[in-house]
C-alpha cells in the first residue's frame, strides 16, 4: 500500500481533467492505497455545498480524504458553515508533511 497525494488547483466548473483527476483518486484508494485529495487555488470551489460537492462526498465515502486549503477558502470567500461535510479546511503545511512522509504526489 502506498500513499498518494493529489493536489487539485483547477475549477472543475471550467476544467474536464477534474473529473478525471477524482476518478484516479477514486481507483487509488479501492486499490486500498491511502489517498489524500488537496483542494487548492480555484479547486476548493467544489467544497461549497452544491451539486459538484457530491462527487466530494462520494470520494471520501471511498476512503479519500478530501482537504481544502484554508488559505484558498479565505480568499474566495468560503466560510466553514458553506463547506460540505465531506471537505476538511487544511493549512497549506499538509502537503508538507505529505511529502516529507513519502506520498507520491500529483498536481494538476
Amino acid at each position: 500500500m502506498s500513499k498518494y497525494l493529489l493536489i487539485a488547483s483547477r475549477d472543475p466548473f471550467e476544467s474536464q481533467d477534474v473529473e478525471r483527476f477524482y476518478k484516479l483518486a477514486e481507483a487509488l484508494a479501492e486499490a486500498k492505497h491511502q489517498v489524500t485529495l488537496f483542494l487548492v487555488q480555484n479547486g476548493v470551489l467544489p467544497a461549497r455545498k452544491s451539486e459538484q460537492s457530491a462527487k466530494l462526498e462520494r470520494l471520501v465515502q471511498r476512503g479519500v480524504r478530501v482537504l481544502a486549503d484554508a488559505f484558498s477558502l479565505d480568499e474566495r470567500g468560503i466560510s466553514d458553515d458553506r463547506l460540505t461535510p465531506a471537505v476538511q479546511r487544511s493549512p497549506i503545511g499538509v502537503v508538507i508533511d505529505e511529502l516529507s512522509a513519502g506520498a507520491k504526489t500529483l498536481w494538476s
